[in-house]
């Protein structure tokens, strides 16, 4: 068909974002399928909780089944919870064919939304903390639908668990409507003079979250604020103002708030001397991960074992999904696998993310963080 001269423009985009897509996927669906390993000597921490993959008691062998090697019988439980903790973390990708994105031809993030995405994930994460706790009941298994929880699980608290599972990706929804969608954060971040296509670093990410939560009109987003620290300071006066600004929580009770304070970890390259202060952030209970990565490529930080941090990675491009859509299918908002990066190799520029429930907890953790 040479008919083109009209929609050429049009069709070239077309084409170049299906070779975009395919691209990344060749390169990065390896990266679902590689083994990550695990040393069993150090512990492994996941935002603010500490795993070992240790035996419990080297002699006590469980006898060896027929065809079991002892690799199997890992330690108490524990190699087996920190893969739960891991896969029922939220995990946002590159999407492709979701509704167009205002003002511009586009309807996938390949390519360039990968700091949107870990923004999302971090986001993502506070919103957990903050409706269903960092406990070990969050979900049974990612992939489960409501009717089976339902079925499964007598108990409320499951089915409740469940509900806010999914309203909470639904709220990340690759369409306009959403609170916290692509689209919508592209909108706040023409403030920032970004649009679709354009590279968003770290710290333009915080302020657009920020924006992001004020906005949201959604009943339950009330009670959550977001603060971001200029130049590193946080000031605990005005993170407390705008946990008690009563106007708006109308119930007289504290909001919560997700601090972001994006720093520089050195010049050039990270410098590794902040290798401590990193793995010190990750191992706080009120740690919500770090909008980082690679030079020009962004990973979400949840984690770390040694010198290498664990992070979800939104390099993976896949088929849009209808939130609105009542059992929508979660599968692809759960990562399969973890992976590490040495430190090393960290770009020095991200942002840090912490939740505090209220002004109590917000001090607590000042001081924490402080020390």
């Amino acid at each position: 068909n040479l008919n083109m001269e009209a929609s050429g423009t049009d069709e070239v985009d077309k084409l170049k974002t299906k070779f975009m897509s395919a691209w990344n996927n060749m390169k990065y669906s390896w990266v679902l399928k590689t083994k990550t390993y695990f040393s069993r000597n150090s512990p492994v921490l996941l935002l603010g909780k500490c795993y070992h993959f240790k035996y419990e008691d080297e002699n006590k062998m469980l006898p060896a089944r027929s065809g079991c090697t002892i690799e199997d019988h890992v330690i108490a439980g524990n190699v087996e919870e920190f893969r739960k903790d891991f896969i029922s973390r939220i995990w946002l990708t590159y999407r492709e064919e979701f509704p167009q994105i205002e003002a511009s031809a586009l309807t996938t993030d390949c390519g360039w939304g990968c700091t949107l995405r870990t923004g999302q994930m971090l986001l993502a994460q506070g919103l957990i903390l903050h409706f269903l706790g960092r406990g070990e009941r969050e979900l049974r298994t990612p992939a489960v639908s409501l009717k089976e929880t339902i079925g499964k699980y007598s108990d409320d608290h499951a089915v409740q668990n469940e509900i806010y599972h999914r309203k909470i990706i639904s709220w990340f929804g690759d369409s306009p409507v959403a609170v916290f969608g692509l689209h919508r954060l592209i909108e706040f971040g023409k403030k920032s003079g970004k649009k679709a296509g354009d590279w968003y670093g770290p710290a333009v990410v915080a302020h657009i979250l920020r924006k992001a939560v004020e906005e949201a009109r959604h009943p339950d987003l009330q009670g959550i604020t977001i603060y971001v620290a200029q130049d590193c300071t946080v000031y605990n006066s005005d993170v407390i103002d705008k946990q008690t600004d009563s106007v708006t929580s109308g119930d007289g009770r504290d909001k919560a708030v997700i601090i972001l304070v994006p720093v520089r970890l050195g010049g050039e390259r990270t410098n590794t001397d902040y290798l401590e202060f990193v793995k010190g952030v990750l191992s706080l209970e009120y740690c919500v991960g770090i909008i980082g990565g690679k030079p020009k490529q962004s990973y979400y930080f949840a984690g770390f074992q040694d010198d290498s941090l664990i992070y979800m990675d939104p390099h993976y491009c896949q088929s849009f999904v209808d939130v609105s859509i009542k059992d929508f299918p979660l599968e692809t908002f759960h990562c399969p696998s973890p992976k590490k990066m040495s430190f090393r190799k960290m770009d020095p520029s991200c942002t840090i993310g912490f939740y505090c429930r209220n002004v109590q907890d917000f001090e607590r953790a000042s001081e924490e963080i402080t020390k």
